[in-house]
């Protein structure tokens, strides 16, 4: 019988990095860094609908229609898991779907059976990078409301949903930006 060979090209879970955390833990500073050094990334679900339902007049807003906006979250994510496919190379999110079940669970709603099926069918690599809380460089600005205190809660559950899933979590250090991008590109081997 002869011997199939494996085809040396990424799996698409192979291809889809996270990085998580709580808000203002520089995730999205990261992702802008490493794409200079020309890594694609998905941008966070949770600005981009902010801006736009604030644009609008909408209400699927965290301080609005929270249920409304982890529903707008869900579709963001799967739409980005789903364009991340016809990307060559791999693709880091600022966020994923698990997030959205982190944040339901900060927003204390209840997690529907369609989100948990999403987590489970929409999967990423195994490793999962999460951004601790560092107060040094958290701030607040038009689409980030929470407190330092909740970032800390955020990232509490954020570790605690992709734990629960079965990633595996490598915290980013509290480090420069430069110290940071060396430190994802070492362990991604890129």
């Amino acid at each position: 019988m002869p011997v199939t060979q494996r085809n040396n090209a990424p799996t698409a879970l192979e291809k889809r990095f996270v990085i998580t955390g709580g808000p203002g833990a520089g995730k999205s500073t990261l992702l802008e860094a490493l794409a200079t050094a020309g890594i694609r990334h998905m941008p966070e679900a949770g600005r981009a609908i902010i801006k736009d339902q604030v644009a609008i007049g909408g209400e699927a807003l965290p301080w609005g229609n929270s249920e409304a906006f982890a529903e707008l979250m869900l579709s963001w994510e799967l739409r980005s898991w789903h364009e991340a496919a016809e990307i060559a190379g791999p693709t880091l999110f600022d966020r994923g779907v698990p997030d959205v079940i982190g944040y339901r669970r900060v927003a204390g709603l209840s997690v529907p059976d369609h989100i948990w099926r999403a987590a489970e069918q929409f999967r990423y690599a195994p490793t999962v990078f999460v951004a601790p809380p560092w107060e040094a460089i958290f701030t607040g600005d038009a689409e980030r409301k929470q407190s330092f205190a909740e970032a800390l809660a955020t990232w509490e559950t954020m570790v605690t949903t992709y734990t629960e899933l079965g990633y595996t979590l490598v915290e980013l250090p509290r480090a420069s930006i430069i110290k940071r991008v060396a430190f994802v590109r070492e362990k991604l081997g890129w």
